[in-house]
């Protein structure tokens, strides 16, 4: 299993409308492609004084299926130009990770 790890920045005044975008269009257009091996996204969110700070957290089973959500240069950043206008900034690439544990002892 591979995570991958994003963050972007925002406003205060802009969190609801990007968190909105993400819900309602973005990770719904993920899963409608039905790309294989796509197991899911996390969202997290904390506000840090003047940005709020989003996270995103998604699984798949393996570099491969990474590659047929985000193309060759798997790494790259996938921003729709819809939330690229309510970032103050953003990771241009993702980090990704194997997952060695996941659940309870």
């Amino acid at each position: 299993m591979i995570t991958r790890l994003w963050h972007g920045w925002t406003t205060p005044e802009n969190a609801d409308a990007y968190e909105a975008l993400l819900r309602r269009e973005i990770f719904r257009g993920i899963a409608e492609r039905n790309l294989p091996g796509y197991r899911g996204i996390d969202l997290l969110r904390r506000d840090i004084g003047s940005v709020t700070e989003f996270v995103t957290l998604m699984s798949f089973e393996s570099l491969e299926a990474v590659r047929a959500f985000a193309g060759d240069d798997y790494e790259a950043a996938v921003v729709p130009p819809d939330a690229r206008k309510l970032l103050l900034r953003f990771d241009d690439r993702s980090a990704h990770y194997e997952v060695r544990h996941r659940g309870s002892p």
